[in-house]
């Protein structure tokens, strides 16, 4: 058991444009990216995936709208929507998923 700097984990193994597992919950992954640009549309069809953005700004496209999230807030995108998020400037997000879930390569 070791606590965790959200704070040192962006400094230390966020990887631009990709994510880094910090922590594991039961089956569930707690990871970290910068993000910046447009990551490719996709959708998980079992797993409902979190984005919880702790500095910047991020869109999350959803074929009917868009979610903009801002420091502090998070989104649930619920198992089959389709989605991608956006970042014009660097953001920090954290990702809650299950470990199984695979994601698309960034485009």
């Amino acid at each position: 058991m070791k606590k965790i700097s959200i704070a040192a984990a962006f400094e230390q193994v966020a990887p631009s444009n990709g994510l880094a597992e910090i922590a594991r919950l039961n089956d569930t992954s707690l990871k970290v990216g910068r993000f910046r640009g447009r990551f490719a549309w996709h959708r998980h069809e079992r797993e409902d995936e979190l984005f919880w953005v702790i500095a910047g700004r991020l869109t999350i496209q959803l074929r009917d709208r868009d979610v903009v999230l801002e420091p502090g807030e998070f989104i649930i995108v619920p198992a089959r929507v389709e989605h991608r998020s956006v970042a014009d400037e660097e953001s920090q997000v954290l990702i809650i998923h299950p470990r199984t879930t695979v994601l698309p390569a960034s485009k």
